[in-house]
């Protein structure tokens, strides 16, 4: 089979398309056939060596979409042909994958492949964002950066769904439009505005109670000044590079603030909460209250050409990568 392999770290380069042989699947695994696979910025940061591969050469890729080709040991509730979709299974970007059954979903009849493989991760990421790091509700004023991203858009349109105010960041007037376009009630070129500065002047000087910060570095000290007292700072990715460590009590002169770096893989450690959590995304999704686009798309073999755009912050919404035919939007 055809997958993406990277025998060192460094640039998009480094995503070469090779021929590998795949084992049968091991106790607890199923065999997957990917029909669409999707891009993330946590491939960038593995193919970078931000964060540690488990050995050389690997596969990059968490997240895909595709039908069961067979079963290993011990595993039960799924069957060749059967649609499923998963998260957080290293090795995605691949024709096929051996993928453990603890993150493995069967996929709901009305959600295509592409959109499946385009909303795991980053569903995943919004449901435990706003449900379980900060249960937003009704009546909160939040800032979403990076509004037209991937997982921006999603928290815009499941915070307003859910009946809170969303301020969201963005870099261009396009990215401006589309943020609009899912449900932002404010949007801030950060590129031309100060955005602290416009989220106090929204918030008439109070700030808001939380900030979902997934760029990082460039954003970190001006997210902290967007917030109320006993605001919430929650960072989940770093886009512009690490934040830098800091004195922790910033947190108490800035007005006893809270601030937290959750992970996906720790929300899904049980299976309980694998399989509550993928029910919360398919039915909001299901409602039409969330939808998932699908920006652009490209060949398995063009790896190296996703990871340019999304590094470049070329990319709205998501993109998948699609093993068996070239489709581009």
């Amino acid at each position: 089979m055809k997958a993406i392999r990277v025998r060192q770290h460094g640039g998009p380069d480094v995503l070469a398309y090779e021929n590998v042989e795949i084992a049968e699947p091991g106790p607890g695994e199923v065999r997957v056939r990917n029909r669409a696979i999707g891009v993330n910025f946590v491939d960038v940061y593995l193919r970078r060596g931000s964060y540690p591969p488990p050995q050389f050469p690997f596969t990059p890729g968490k997240e895909g979409a595709g039908e069961v080709i067979s079963v290993g040991p011990g595993v039960e509730g799924f069957k060749p042909g059967d649609r499923v979709v998963y998260a957080e299974a290293l090795g995605a970007y691949a024709e096929e994958h051996n993928v453990p059954a603890h993150v493995l979903v069967h996929l709901p009849d009305d959600i295509g492949f592409e959109t499946g493989a385009a909303m795991m991760l980053k569903g995943l990421t919004a449901q435990y964002l706003l449900r379980r790091t900060f249960r937003v509700g009704a009546g909160h004023i939040i800032l979403v950066h990076a509004a037209a991203g991937g997982v921006g858009l999603i928290l815009t349109q499941w915070a307003k769904h859910l009946g809170a105010t969303v301020i969201g960041t963005v870099g261009s007037a396009e990215k401006a439009d589309l943020a609009r376009a899912n449900g932002a009630d404010h949007v801030i070129d950060y590129g031309k505005e100060n955005f602290v500065a416009r989220v106090r002047e929204i918030t008439e000087g109070k700030g808001v109670d939380v900030v979902y910060d997934g760029i990082g570095k460039s954003t970190f000290e001006g997210s902290l000044d967007s917030l109320r007292p006993f605001g919430h700072f929650v960072s989940f990715g770093a886009a512009s590079g690490p934040i830098a460590p800091f004195d922790i009590t910033i947190l108490a002169t800035k007005g006893s603030l809270y601030a937290t770096w959750p992970l996906l893989p720790t929300h899904l450690a049980r299976r309980d909460d694998v399989l509550a959590m993928s029910k919360d995304l398919f039915d909001v999704v299901a409602s039409g209250a969330v939808k998932i686009p699908v920006h652009a798309r490209l060949p398995l073999a063009e790896a190296a050409e996703a990871h340019r755009r999304l590094e470049g912050r070329q990319t709205t919404g998501a993109m998948v990568l699609l093993p068996d035919r070239v489709r581009e939007v």
